[in-house]
């Protein structure tokens, strides 16, 4: 498989400290950025697309990532979580904000 495309992304979860809904704001943010019209003028089909998906938090095991796999929307996906982002604390009421930071690559077969 051959890289075509890596996105960035950042979300975060300011009251529930849902390490999940951070992870799925981040890919939002990554995959809202990103138009890839080489499918449709090459005749590729995105079921041909690999999309892997790293999570970046502070609680990887808190991070359901079968069910943000089931929610991309294109091609064949996997997620893996792993140490990174940030948890902030509030010092006025000690609520923690999770952030959560997202790299989501798209492979297709190489190409000859």
């Amino acid at each position: 498989m051959q890289r075509f495309i890596i996105e960035m992304g950042m979300g975060n979860d300011q009251y529930g400290q849902d390490y999940t809904k951070a992870a799925a704001r981040a890919i939002e943010d990554a995959i809202r950025h990103s138009s890839i019209p080489m499918f449709e003028a090459m005749g590729i089909a995105h079921d041909d697309m690999e999309v892997r998906v790293t999570i970046g938090v502070q609680n990887p095991d808190a991070v359901d990532c079968a069910a943000l796999a089931q929610n991309l929307p294109r091609g064949k996906a996997s997620v893996t979580a792993t140490h990174g982002g940030l948890n902030i604390t509030n010092p006025d009421n000690g609520n923690v904000l999770v952030i959560a930071t997202a790299a989501v690559e798209a492979f297709l077969p190489k190409q000859g």
